[in-house]
């Protein structure tokens, strides 16, 4: 099970863009994609086929999920994540602190 997924709201725990927050865009393998953090600038060419203007094109690049922890909003903290499954057979993550479970 991921402990992160798309839709979450994660803190960047190391690297240059440490201590930034933001909502996981994408998640591809070991790398994740997160709104407003780590943007890099793209030289693109134009391409009058797809309708896509030239230019320079400010976007997020991927950051190891290494680097990033699930943000808990109670604590205003990053939290560890752990997998627990419940009485119904449901697989569901928990924050290891306090056991409360992420996904409703």
């Amino acid at each position: 099970m991921n402990r992160i997924r798309k839709g979450d709201q994660i803190i960047v725990i190391a690297g240059k863009n440490k201590g930034q927050r933001g909502d996981v865009l994408r998640v591809e393998g070991d790398r994740v994609f997160v709104s407003n953090v780590n943007l890099i600038k793209r030289h693109t060419k134009p391409n009058p086929q797809a309708g896509q203007a030239g230019g320079i094109v400010e976007r997020e690049a991927s950051i190891h999920i290494s680097n990033v922890m699930l943000f808990n909003p109670a604590t205003n903290k990053g939290e560890r994540v752990g997998a627990k499954t419940l009485a119904d057979g449901r697989k569901v993550r928990v924050y290891r602190s306090s056991g409360e479970v992420v996904d409703a």
